[in-house]
């Protein structure tokens, strides 16, 4: 059953918060919504939404990784990502969702406003702080009779900054948790190559980073952080190092190496290979 797509409006319907004015924006502050829906199967969002709050999820364990964790998170949604939530009644925390037609040129800067898994930006103390108060600030803004759009997009844009700066930081000071998924990724490469059955294709980033419990937009951000290289990169440097090993150390046919390795076609390979390496592997196997 394909989701539902929902506009601001029937967004703002649907949750029960106040009716925006126009299609293009609407703030919400939780503290003047009383009677929001706690619980929803996974509908699709056809806007931008930026939201902070304390966790409000219904079986929500805090675990704090650092001693000044804070006790808000912050999120951002993409078009076409789907959202499903059952949580406790919030008393505090702020939405800002704002169309395609506002912020695309702004958002298409940053990667992680594509992270489709909703994952959360942990916030220090410091970076609540600040993320709180750029929060509150557009919200006032927005409640004027007469708001000005300007004002409200450029706290919008402050808020996507600090959040990138804020989402470098987590990567850093989380990284003894990041550098298990790296291991894994490394695990599970290996592991998808080496098994007995056939090999249907080569990997995509989007199949590690389901073994990861990411959005691939994040599992890539993560990995090239920490390694300097793209999960993709990664994934043909893997291919050509084993290419290369059985081009000289097997009597396989370049064709059943081809096949081995996922490509669907010899001359996909063959291509790959020339590009990776600046020969064929027929001249590679000679020299």
């Amino acid at each position: 059953m394909v989701n539902k797509i929902y506009n601001i409006r029937e967004f703002a319907s649907y949750l029960n918060v106040t009716k925006p004015a126009n299609d293009d924006l609407l703030i919400v502050n939780y503290e003047n919504e009383g009677d929001i829906r706690l619980q929803s199967n996974s509908i699709t969002i056809d806007f931008y939404l930026l939201a902070i709050k304390p966790p409000l999820e219904k079986g929500f364990t805090e675990t704090l990784f650092l001693e000044d964790q804070a006790k808000s998170f912050m999120y951002v949604d993409c078009p076409q990502n789907n959202l499903d939530w059952d949580i406790n009644a919030p008393d505090a925390g702020y939405n800002i969702l704002v169309s395609t037609r506002y912020v695309n040129k702004l958002a298409k800067d940053y990667n992680f406003v594509h992270y489709n898994n909703h994952e959360a930006l942990f916030l220090t103390k410091d970076e609540e702080a600040i993320l709180w108060d750029l929060f509150k600030k557009a919200y006032n803004e927005f409640r004027k009779e007469q708001y000005s759009k300007e004002i409200i997009l450029s706290y919008i844009a402050l808020i996507l900054s600090y959040t990138q700066v804020f989402y470098d930081r987590q990567f850093d000071s989380r990284s003894s948790i990041y550098h298990s998924v790296i291991d894994s990724f490394y695990e599970n490469l290996k592991q998808y190559f080496n098994k007995k059955e056939d090999i249907s294709g080569l990997p995509s980033v989007a199949w590690f980073a389901q073994k990861a419990n990411l959005s691939p937009n994040y599992f890539g951000d993560l990995i090239k952080h920490f390694t300097g290289e793209s999960p993709i990169e990664h994934i043909h440097n893997f291919v050509l190092k084993q290419a290369k090993d059985k081009l000289k150390n097997t009597s396989l046919s370049i064709s059943e190496i081809s096949y081995s390795l996922g490509f669907d076609y010899p001359n996909y390979f063959a291509k790959f290979f020339r590009k990776k390496t600046g020969v064929s592997p027929k001249v590679f196997r000679g020299m």
